[in-house]
């Protein structure tokens, strides 16, 4: 299929110079890396060096790099970015014996900022919310609350009545995730065009930021979570190894 045809099956757009950079620097340990290997490898995706000039400079200036005696590295909001995404290729489980966490935000009269906040930092914990401040999942996760998050919730560890499987879908889009799954993965085993591999690789992280990592007695059928990350280690370890060990 033309590198055209996948992306727009996949309602996809090239990697930026800016994205490539992230992408890499992001699959990088550790994560920086000279001027003259930046130029060499977007060089291989068709970027220009003018290009990508441009796009680190815009990158200092929004405080996304730092530079550094002709390198450039992750600034330190970045590098908690690489942290979750990290987790998120390699997550670290443990077993749920049955149990369910959940966190019930207790604290009244937040302004609008500090509950989008409140919310974007529950569902990085890959929580997600049954009702209005009721946030639960399957205690198979070690979740990492803030101090500020802590002072505003209650944490219990609850065993659901009913049907679990029931409860799973109430919470997540389940069959939309595992369908979306597959189409990234279909299209990234089947397409060779380096530019459009890596921008499927980089949707594929994505992706899986967004999986809620079940434990294995409540994991649906046919989930492709395992199958992207062992596709992606395998094209970070042969495509960009130098880069990304």
């Amino acid at each position: 299929m033309p590198a055209s045809a996948t992306l727009a099956a996949l309602e996809l757009r090239p990697l930026s110079a800016r994205s490539l950079v992230l992408s890499l620097l992001l699959g990088s340990h550790p994560a920086q890396r000279p001027v003259r290997e930046l130029v060499a490898l977007v060089g291989e995706l068709g970027v220009s060096e003018t290009t990508l000039r441009v796009a680190l400079s815009r990158l200092v200036a929004a405080g996304d790099l730092e530079r550094e005696e002709g390198s450039y590295r992750l600034s330190p909001r970045l590098l908690e970015r690489q942290r979750r995404q990290d987790a998120a290729l390699t997550p670290q489980t443990h077993d749920d014996a049955g149990h369910w966490a959940m966190v019930v935000v207790t604290t009244q009269g937040r302004d609008p900022a500090r509950r989008q906040e409140l919310r974007r930092e529950l569902s990085g914990q890959r929580l997600a919310e049954l009702r209005e401040g009721h946030w639960l999942r399957p205690d198979n996760l070690t979740l990492e609350l803030s101090d500020q998050l802590r002072s505003e919730t209650t944490r219990f560890r609850a065993v659901p009545d009913g049907d679990p499987g029931e409860l799973l879908h109430r919470l997540w889009d389940l069959d939309a995730w595992r369908d979306r799954g597959h189409l990234l993965l279909d299209h990234f085993e089947s397409d060779a065009e380096p530019l459009t591999r890596i921008t499927v690789a980089a949707a594929i992280v994505r992706h899986l930021f967004a999986d809620p990592i079940l434990p294995a007695h409540l994991t649906p059928a046919d989930w492709p979570a395992q199958a992207l990350r062992a596709g992606y280690a395998d094209y970070r370890a042969r495509a960009y190894g130098q880069w990304m060990p």
